[in-house]
């Protein structure tokens, strides 16, 4: 089930915060980290648990590594050197993606869901409730991992967690909001309106189901950062009550459901 779009008719702002989220975030992957190509910026801004945990700036040497599946091999840089402190990377990675894809996923989500919340909760306010959202995501995974006894070498970078906080806050300001989805099942598939509990409490129990089967795998060497994930949403539902001005009207304060 992939969300397309929602319901926008009550919008009293255009979104240019989420618009700017937006545009940084590809910015930075094209001409910083270079469509994906430029790993030795990748691997001095993403966010290191071991770096967080130590407050060190680690620097390692390049490796060999396999493809497990053509048994080519090809060179992975080591990480490399972060200009100023450490902590910078739990900022800086929360706009640096690993892929194409993971940007374009992201972007989508964010693009669906982050104009309504911005608009409930203000320009100012919302663009604090999402860093804070993917600051509280991050040190999330670096908990998970160093309690799993994860690799804590393995850098972390991406949008999710601050979008899942995004998520969470569109789930609590708007449970009944129409959100359109394409539904597939094998070569069938059909556009379809459901409630956002639905459309958004599916991707959560996706991510607990997901992040539960991953605890078994220990040493990783990459992968999704599930913990990221559910921290952020976590917190954006538990903080965007906070944050929340309230509806405009009477009329929209009634429309939505209580806490």
């Amino acid at each position: 089930m992939l969300p397309i779009g929602d319901d926008n008719s009550d919008r009293r702002s255009a979104p240019y915060v989420t618009w700017a989220l937006i545009a940084i975030n590809v910015l930075v992957f094209v001409f910083l980290q270079g469509l994906g190509s430029n790993q030795r910026f990748t691997y001095a801004f993403a966010a290191v648990p071991a770096e967080i945990l130590s407050g060190k700036d680690l620097v390692t040497d390049d490796q060999v590594a396999e493809d497990p599946i053509t048994g080519d091999r090809f060179q992975v840089p080591g990480l490399q050197p972060t200009p100023g402190t450490v902590y910078f990377t739990l900022l800086s990675s929360m706009f640096m993606h690993g892929g194409l894809m993971h940007l374009l996923g992201n972007m989508l989500f964010l693009w669906i869901f982050g104009d309504n919340v911005e608009d409930r909760l203000g320009k100012g306010r919302y663009l604090i409730f999402y860093l804070l959202c993917g600051l509280l995501a991050s040190l999330s995974h670096v908990a998970a991992t160093a309690l799993l006894q994860d690799n804590r070498m393995v850098p972390s970078l991406g949008a999710s967690g601050a979008i899942s906080g995004v998520l969470a806050g569109y789930l609590a300001l708007f449970p009944n909001r129409r959100v359109r989805v394409l539904l597939t099942l094998g070569f069938f598939a059909r556009l379809t309106e459901v409630p956002a509990l639905v459309a958004i409490g599916l991707w959560f129990v996706f991510q607990l189901i997901s992040g539960i089967g991953m605890l078994g795998a220990r040493n990783q060497s990459g992968g999704v950062a599930y913990a990221a994930h559910i921290g952020g949403f976590v917190a954006g539902y538990l903080l965007v009550r906070l944050f929340d001005r309230g509806p405009s009207s009477p009329a929209l304060r009634t429309a939505q459901a209580p806490w």
